[in-house]
């Protein structure tokens, strides 16, 4: 089966280079019995990328089943996949078959991989190596054949670096690795999808086709598209439901749009360069700017010490004024975490002269930095607050915070704050 072949039977809509390129390479390795690592970011269509894997494949007539890793709690993970016995646990009144072993000959699409706990991690691997497991509180040893298809969309390489996945499930999951590209990286499939899903909501309510005049078409083109496909599509359902007319122009599409991503560091975040998250960004610069701000009030007391001129204070003092600045352009950051700093104060100006000494020794009253900037701490209290304000719900809760429900289970447990 050729490129457009595949395109047709699975609706893949797009000519972009990388997207063809992503698909090709599924089309070779579905043959095969490899494992295939599926990576992209959230919305980009890994799923469809392990439907066609496995169509295409000699397991086609086998099951073939997608586990979100990330949704299921930790506690009881292994036993959806593995299965367990009567009596292995509380709450286990029955014996349970698990995944590999109802797949049996058919494909498993281990979506959000990254999220496994470490212990199942090791169990997966003894799948991938000799296709063998054993169930909760079993010691029989049973056979499976099942192919794996993993997807992420974080760095594992990076996770494994800190000892969050194991190395060689990796390299194991990885035989070959598939990138699928974001959309904003696919400027030139975006009208299409548009076009494609705004017909099918045409459909489904029984209304007239939305269209867009050309500059919400330039708009839909540059904007960067974060949510990917799936947000694109879920604009293109809102403007079926709510446009009357069903010709939108840019003014129209700017209001449903959601502002774009700011370049500030954000509290909850994924992870970055060196290790460090957004939220790790975030202290370092108030730290530094903490520390710029000290800096300086020394050097402005040992020029006054010293009987330094006008001039040269008020350059000074300019300097100070600025990095007050930097440290109000935190504020929408600021707005979202209230508790995690308070604003430092600005510095009044000097104007005509140096001002009374009096006067600059008030910088000391600016309120500091809290002496605190445990990013555990930090954690725990975000958390204690997400479920005081859901009342207990755990989805809520970790919806608010930016989490997986398992991941934050794991914290719940990690700081036992049951």
């Amino acid at each position: 089966m050729n490129l457009q072949e595949v395109k047709q039977r699975f609706e893949i809509i797009g000519n972009s280079p990388l997207l063809n390129i992503a698909l090709e390479t599924a089309i070779k390795v579905a043959p095969t019995d490899i494992s295939v690592l599926i990576y992209g970011e959230s919305g980009v269509g890994k799923e469809a990328f392990s439907k066609i894997i496995h169509a295409l494949s000699n397991r086609k007539h086998g099951n073939f089943i997608a586990v979100n890793c990330g949704a299921i709690p930790e506690g009881t993970i292994d036993s959806e996949l593995f299965g367990h016995e009567k009596g292995s646990f509380t709450g286990a009144h029955d014996t349970r078959k698990g995944y590999f072993e109802t797949v049996n000959g058919g494909t498993i699409f281990l979506d959000e991989v990254g999220e496994l706990p470490l212990e199942t991690q090791a169990r997966l691997l003894r799948v991938l190596e000799s296709g063998e497991f054993i169930k909760v509180g079993s010691s029989k040893v049973q056979k499976t054949d099942v192919r794996v298809v993993a997807a992420t969309n974080k760095d594992l390489l990076e996770l494994a670096s800190r000892e969050k996945f194991r190395e060689d499930l990796y390299y194991r999951l990885s035989t070959v690795p598939i990138k699928v590209p974001p959309l904003r990286e696919r400027k030139e499939d975006i009208h299409l999808l548009f076009r494609k899903f705004a017909a099918d909501f045409s459909e489904k309510y029984r209304s007239k086709i939305v269209t867009l005049e050309p500059d919400a078409l330039q708009m839909v083109q540059n904007y960067s598209w974060p949510g990917n496909i799936r947000q694109l599509k879920n604009i293109a359902e809102q403007l079926s439901v709510l446009d009357e007319d069903k010709v939108v122009n840019g003014h129209e599409l700017q209001r449903i749009l959601p502002p774009e991503r700011t370049s500030l560091p954000m509290l909850l975040g994924t992870q970055v360069e060196n290790g460090m998250s957004e939220r790790d960004i975030f202290y370092k610069v108030l730290i530094d700017l903490r520390k710029d701000m000290n800096d300086l009030k020394g050097i402005v007391f040992g020029m006054l010490q010293n009987g330094a001129s006008t001039e040269a204070m008020n350059t000074v003092v300019q300097s100070m004024n600025r990095t007050m600045h930097q440290s109000e352009q935190l504020n929408t950051v600021v707005a979202a975490a209230p508790n995690y700093y308070q604003p430092v104060q600005q510095v009044m100006p000097i104007n005509g002269g140096v001002q009374p000494i009096n006067h600059i020794i008030e910088i000391d009253d600016a309120t500091p930095l809290p002496e605190s900037l445990s990013i555990e701490d930090k954690e725990i209290e975000l958390i204690k607050k997400a479920l005081q304000k859901y009342n207990g719900r755990r989805k809520k809760a970790a919806a608010e915070l930016g989490i997986s429900e398992r991941t934050l289970y794991r914290k719940i447990k990690q700081y036992d704050l049951e």
